[in-house]
């Protein structure tokens, strides 16, 4: 064994360990000095999760706090407390430094190695989703041309990947799924369109649900929990659809559904309406043989 193998090894194992410690500071550096190891072969897909695994729980502490303090902070604004507003705000601008150096880290590391390294079809998708995902972190709380540029970069990565997992992923693929996911929730969240997040989630889950019989037994839990998170979102970014009671969609809906369902199944029949424009009773079959699957 080279000695490069050799501290391959070491560092990933020091990863593992400081894993069961929830030290993720130094997992994150364990596993950075493997990634630069790395110019010419991947990162195999333990090497790829360990790395993934340490920055989203850095990352996601300091995401975390930043949501608290911004909370606090309004809610002292409107008590107009302005003294403690500005020692919040000072505060945040703490939290929102160690956001942008970590992202900033992960996205270096992944123009200079992880990309440029990657063969597969399946590790192209998962290093572009990252990059997306770690943009769409900078759009969350910086603002104006740089909160712009951070958008931007976000939807280049994510349609990125998604060329390639539309091409080369099979719609169960938790990878392609996982991108949805995400893709979904930055088209929600930073982009503030509801139509195109749910329009994205429905067709992943739509396409996760026809060939679901496929799903081999290695990913199918990976899988079917980033399906049952697509589901979830639907009904949260829908429950604003007020259907009334005397309404024939209402009635239609009652019919066929379990009332758990009602409001995501609302949008896409609404969304059906427009598209195909259904009578009554085609509607109603509609409706029962395409989302009762999902209950």
């Amino acid at each position: 064994m080279s000695p490069t193998e050799s501290s391959r090894e070491e560092n990933v194992y020091m990863a593992k360990l400081a894993e069961q410690a929830e030290r993720y500071e130094e997992m994150v550096e364990f596993m950075e000095k493997v990634a630069k190891t790395v110019d010419v072969e991947e990162l195999t897909v333990e090497e790829r999760n360990l790395l993934s695994v340490a920055y989203k729980n850095v990352i996601g502490a300091r995401r975390a706090s930043w949501r608290i303090i911004s909370s606090i902070e309004q809610k002292e604004e409107s008590r107009g407390n302005e003294d403690h507003v500005a020692v919040i705000k000072e505060y945040r601008g703490k939290i929102e430094t160690e956001l942008s150096k970590i992202c900033d880290g992960i996205l270096s590391l992944l123009e200079s190695h992880l990309i440029p390294s990657a063969s597969s079809a399946e590790s192209k998708v998962f290093y572009l989703k990252m990059k997306g995902d770690y943009h769409r972190y900078l759009a969350e709380f910086k603002t104006g041309a740089e909160r712009k540029e951070a958008a931007e970069s976000t939807l280049l990565a994510y349609k990125s990947a998604q060329d390639i997992a539309l091409a080369e992923l099979a719609p169960t693929h938790p990878i392609r799924l996982g991108l949805a996911l995400n893709f979904s929730v930055f088209y929600y969240e930073i982009l503030n369109s509801p139509d195109r997040a749910c329009n994205l989630a429905k067709q992943a889950f739509d396409e996760a649900i026809s060939e679901l019989d496929t799903l081999g037994e290695e990913s199918y839990k990976d899988s079917t929990l980033i399906m049952q998170l697509l589901r979830d979102n639907l009904t949260l970014w829908t429950s604003d659809i007020t259907v009334s009671s005397d309404s024939p969609f209402y009635v239609i809906l009652g019919e066929c559904l379990p009332n758990h369902l009602l409001l995501v199944c609302a949008w896409s029949v609404r969304q059906t309406i427009k598209s195909e424009k259904m009578g009554k009773m085609k509607l109603k079959f509609y409706c029962y043989c395409h989302f009762i699957s999902v209950s």
